[in-house]
C-alpha cells in the first residue's frame, strides 16, 4: 500500500511541478495594420520586471512565461498604451497574441498610457455600436455552450436563442435568416451541420473553435463593408499556426466529438499551417443526441495554410469541409422526438465547404490592399416516405416529400485601407458574388387528390438551375474630429441581376467620451436584404403555365436606429446600455389580405411553399432596451448579465399589427466563473462555471384541431397568426472540470463536465396536430443532459 501511496505521490508531483510557457504574437497600428517595431511589451505582477520588444516585423516572444493567468501591457511612443487581462499560459502550447494600438489624437514624444483593457471593443475599427469581441476562450469556457459560436452569441445582449435543438440567432426581434457570416473577409453560408437552403443556423455547428481568432459579433447598425443582411454579423476569423514549433491537440465531447489538430512552421518566410478533423463521438457509438433517437453522423476538416511575408505580400489558403447525414426510421422513433414522426422514414444528408484565398499587400507605410477570392458550397437532401394506414394489412409506404437543394457561390472582395493621417482613416471595397442555384422541391403535403388514386398529388413546388450576381461597392471612413469625438460614416451599395435593383445605403456612427471611463455612442443605418432564396424560385400556376412570381421581388429594407452608453467600473469592470429601434418596410407580403409576411420565416428547417404573388408591401418594428453588466476574467473569476427587453411586430397585406414568432419579450443571462489553483505549486485549475437563462416564450399560430382533423394534416388559424405564446424559458447549466499543465513542457490537459438543464426544466419546443391520435399535442425541449470533454496538448 505504501508502495502505490509513494507511486501516486511521484506521478502527481510529475504533472504538477509545471514549468513555464511562451507568450507571442505581433503589434501592429490599429488604424494601418502596419508592425510597430520597438514597442514594448511587458509582463505585469512579477516581482521582478519583464518585458522584450517588438522587432521590424513587430513580433514578440516571451520565454518563461509563469503557468497560468497573466497579465500584459503593450506601449509605443506617440501611441495609446493598452492592457491585456486573462492570458491564459499553459504548458501544452504556446499563446500568440495580436494586439492593436491607436495612434494618440496629438502628437506626443512619449507613451501614453492609458491601461485599460479592450476586450469590449471589436477588432473592425470601424464598427463602434452594437458590436463585441469574443474569443476562442469564451467560446470554449462557457457552460451549456457546446463550444459553438452562435450558442456563445446567445449569452450576449440582444440575443435570444430558447431553442434547445438548433443554434438560430435571433438578434433584436429579427428573423435568423437576418444574419451575416463572414469568415476571413468574406460572406459564407450557413456554417451548420444539417442546414438547409436559404437558413442561417443549424443542429451542430461545423465551426471549429480551435481554429478561431478574436472575432466580432455585431448586432445592429453594423458598418458600410457589411451588406445584405437586416439581423446582425458574425464575422469571423482563422487564426495563423505556431510559425516557430509544431503543436497537436487531440480532444472529445458529446457534440465537438474526436478530434486532431496539427500546426506547425511552412517555408522560409515564418509560414505556418493549421489544420483539423472532427467525426461526430455519437456517431461512433452509433447512439442519438439532441433531441431524437437517431444517431447523427458528421464530420469536418478546417484550415489555414498562410505562407509567409514576401515583396509580393502576405498570401494564405483557408477552408472548412464538411458533410453529415442521419436516418429516422419510423419504427425508432419516439413520440416526442423533436424531428420525426413515427409514420415516416426520413433520410437527411448535408454538405458544406468554403476554400479560399487571401493576399495581403502592404502599399507604404500606411496602406494595405486585401484581396480574397473563394469558392463555397451548401447542399442538403431530404427525403421523406409516408407509411399510409400503418400497421394494418393495407400498410404500404409511399414518396412524400423530395428535396434536392444545392448552392454554389463565388465571391471576389478587394479593399483598400489608408490612414491618411492619425486622424483621418479611409476604406474603400467591392463585393462581388456569383450564386448558382439549383433546387427541386417535391410534396404532397396539404395537397389535393386530382388523379383519383387515394393519395395527395406529388407537386412540384420548385425545379430550378438560376444563377445571379449581387454586387457591393462601398467606402468608409473614420474622422476622429476631436479628443473624445469620433466619427465612422460610409456608403454601400447593392445591386442584384436578378431583379436589377439598385439600392443605396447610408451608414454613420458617433463616439463620445463625456469624461473619462464614460462614453456615448450614437448609430445608424440603412441595411437592406435579398428574400430568401427558397421563396423566390417557388412555381405558380398561372393559367396553365408555371411561373416563378416571387423572382422580381425587392430587398426588404431596414433603418437602424441606436444609442448607446458605455462606463468602465473599475480595472476588469464593464457596464453597457443601449436602446434601438429599427423600422422596417418593402417585406414580401401575400397580394390579398393576409397574416403573411416574409418577416416570420427563418426560425426552422425550411420555408413556406405555397406562398406565391408576393408583393413588397409588409412593414414591420423592432425596438428594446439592452443592459449589460460584465466582470472581465480577473482574480481567478468572472462575472456577465445581460437583459434585453424589446418588441418585434409585423404587419402582413391585412393591415393588422402582429406579434413575430421572435418577439420573446425578454431575456436575462446570467453567467459566473471561478477557477482555483491547486497542486505544489498552484500550476493546476479545477474550475466551475454555470449559467442561467430565462425568456419569454416564443409566438406561435394556434392550430384549428376539427379542420386537421378533417383535412388530415395540421391546418393553422392564419387569422389568428402569432397570438398564443408558450410558456417562458427557463435553463441553468453547471460546468466543472480541471487543467493539467505537466512537467513536460510541451504537455497539458483539460477535462470538463457539463451538466445542460440542471433542474430537467420542461421547457416546450411545439405544440403541432398530430395526425396519429387527431390531437394537438405538446413536444417538450431536451431536458437534462450531460456533455464531456478531454482536451490533451502537446
Amino acid at each position: 500500500m505504501k508502495k502505490i501511496i509513494f507511486i501516486l505521490t511521484v506521478l502527481y508531483a510529475s504533472l504538477t511541478l509545471a514549468q513555464t510557457g511562451v507568450i507571442k504574437g505581433i503589434v501592429v497600428d490599429k488604424q494601418s495594420e502596419s508592425p510597430l517595431e520597438g514597442a514594448t511589451i511587458e509582463l505585469l505582477n512579477m516581482e521582478t520586471a519583464t518585458g522584450v520588444i517588438t522587432d521590424f516585423d513587430g513580433r514578440f516572444v516571451l520565454n518563461d512565461v509563469p503557468i497560468g493567468r497573466q497579465v500584459l501591457r503593450i506601449s509605443y511612443i506617440g501611441f495609446e498604451s493598452t492592457t491585456v487581462p486573462n492570458v491564459e499560459v499553459t504548458t501544452g502550447k504556446d499563446v500568440f497574441l495580436t494586439i492593436q494600438l491607436l495612434e494618440s489624437f496629438n502628437q506626443l514624444d512619449e507613451v501614453v498610457l492609458t491601461n485599460s483593457a479592450n476586450k469590449d471593443r471589436p477588432l473592425n475599427k470601424l464598427a463602434t455600436v452594437s458590436a463585441r469581441q469574443f474569443g476562442v476562450e469564451e467560446v470554449t469556457r462557457f457552460s451549456g455552450g457546446r463550444s459553438d459560436v452562435g450558442r456563445l452569441a446567445a449569452n450576449f445582449a440582444g440575443v435570444s436563442a430558447p431553442d434547445d435543438s438548433r443554434n438560430d440567432i435571433v438578434i433584436r426581434g429579427n428573423s435568423p435568416t437576418g444574419l451575416l457570416w463572414r469568415l476571413e473577409g468574406v460572406p459564407i453560408p450557413s456554417p451548420n451541420h444539417y442546414s438547409t437552403l436559404g437558413t442561417t443556423g443549424g443542429p451542430v455547428s461545423a465551426l471549429n473553435p480551435n481554429l478561431l481568432k478574436n472575432s466580432d459579433f455585431i448586432t445592429s447598425a453594423f458598418p458600410a463593408e457589411y451588406g445584405n443582411a437586416l439581423g446582425g454579423v458574425f464575422d469571423l476569423g482563422f487564426r495563423k499556426g505556431n510559425a516557430d514549433d509544431y503543436e497537436y491537440t487531440l480532444q472529445t465531447g458529446i457534440f465537438t466529438g474526436v478530434e486532431a489538430m496539427a500546426e506547425g512552421p511552412l517555408g522560409k518566410n515564418r509560414g505556418s499551417f493549421l489544420v483539423a478533423a472532427r467525426y461526430s463521438l455519437v456517431g461512433l457509438l452509433g447512439v442519438g443526441a439532441g433531441g431524437t433517437a437517431a444517431t447523427p453522423n458528421y464530420n469536418d476538416v478546417s484550415f489555414n495554410i498562410d505562407f509567409g511575408k514576401t515583396s509580393f505580400g502576405n498570401l494564405s489558403i483557408f477552408g472548412i469541409i464538411g458533410n453529415s447525414d442521419i436516418e429516422f426510421l419510423g419504427d425508432d422513433i419516439d413520440p416526442d422526438d423533436l424531428f420525426a414522426a413515427e409514420d415516416e422514414n426520413t433520410f437527411v444528408e448535408s454538405r458544406f465547404g468554403v476554400v479560399g484565398v487571401k493576399h495581403n499587400l502592404k502599399l507604404g507605410s500606411n496602406s494595405f490592399l486585401r484581396t480574397i477570392a473563394s469558392t463555397s458550397y451548401s447542399g442538403n437532401d431530404f427525403v421523406v416516405d409516408r407509411f399510409i394506414e400503418k400497421d394494418t394489412s393495407q400498410e404500404r409506404l409511399i414518396r412524400y416529400t423530395e428535396a434536392d437543394n444545392s448552392e454554389t457561390r463565388f465571391t471576389f472582395s478587394t479593399l483598400f485601407n489608408t490612414k491618411l493621417s492619425r486622424k483621418f482613416t479611409v476604406r474603400a471595397g467591392l463585393l462581388f458574388e456569383r450564386f448558382n442555384i439549383e433546387s427541386l422541391l417535391l410534396d404532397r403535403n396539404e395537397q389535393a387528390d386530382t388523379n383519383g388514386d387515394g393519395d395527395p398529388d406529388l407537386v412540384n413546388f420548385r425545379d430550378i438551375d438560376e444563377g445571379l450576381n449581387i454586387i457591393q461597392p462601398y467606402f468608409q471612413s473614420q474622422i476622429r474630429i476631436a479628443e473624445k469625438l469620433t466619427l465612422n460614416a460610409g456608403l454601400h451599395t447593392q445591386y442584384s441581376t436578378l431583379n436589377e435593383q439598385f439600392v443605396l445605403e447610408p451608414r454613420a456612427a458617433v463616439n463620445y467620451t463625456l469624461f473619462p471611463n464614460h462614453t456615448i455612442n450614437l448609430g445608424y443605418g440603412v441595411h437592406q436584404q435579398s428574400a430568401p432564396l427558397p421563396l423566390l424560385f417557388l412555381n405558380e400556376n398561372v393559367n396553365g403555365e408555371i411561373q416563378q412570381t416571387n423572382r422580381d421581388l425587392d430587398f426588404v429594407r431596414s433603418s437602424h436606429y441606436v444609442l448607446g452608453y458605455d462606463v468602465r467600473l473599475g480595472d476588469s469592470w464593464r457596464g453597457k446600455l443601449e436602446v434601438y429601434y429599427q423600422d422596417i418596410d418593402n417585406a414580401a407580403v401575400e397580394p390579398f389580405p393576409s397574416s403573411y409576411s416574409t418577416l416570420t420565416e427563418g426560425a426552422d428547417f425550411g420555408f413556406d411553399n405555397d406562398r406565391v404573388s408576393l408583393v413588397n408591401e409588409g412593414t414591420g418594428f423592432n425596438q428594446g432596451i439592452e443592459l449589460t453588466l460584465e466582470k472581465f476574467f480577473s482574480k481567478g473569476y468572472y462575472g456577465l448579465l445581460t437583459s434585453s427587453f424589446f418588441e418585434s411586430k409585423y404587419e402582413g397585406s391585412d393591415g393588422i399589427e402582429r406579434n413575430t414568432p421572435f418577439n420573446n419579450g425578454y431575456v436575462v443571462n446570467l453567467l459566473a466563473g471561478k477557477e482555483f489553483k491547486t497542486g505544489p505549486a498552484g500550476k493546476n485549475v479545477w474550475f466551475v462555471d454555470t449559467r442561467l437563462t430565462t425568456s419569454g416564450g416564443r409566438y406561435f399560430t394556434p392550430v384549428d384541431l376539427e379542420a386537421s382533423r378533417l383535412a388530415g394534416f395540421e391546418v393553422l388559424q392564419e387569422d389568428l397568426a402569432f397570438s398564443d405564446q408558450i410558456d417562458d424559458y427557463f435553463r441553468w447549466d453547471v460546468k466543472f472540470g480541471l487543467k493539467i499543465n505537466s512537467r513536460d513542457k510541451k504537455t497539458s490537459h483539460q477535462f470538463y463536465v457539463d451538466l445542460q438543464n440542471v433542474t430537467a426544466n420542461e421547457n416546450v419546443f411545439v405544440q403541432r396536430y398530430n395526425r396519429l391520435t387527431n390531437n394537438v399535442d405538446q413536444v417538450d425541449q431536451i431536458g437534462f443532459f450531460p456533455d464531456f470533454g478531454y482536451r490533451f496538448q502537446f
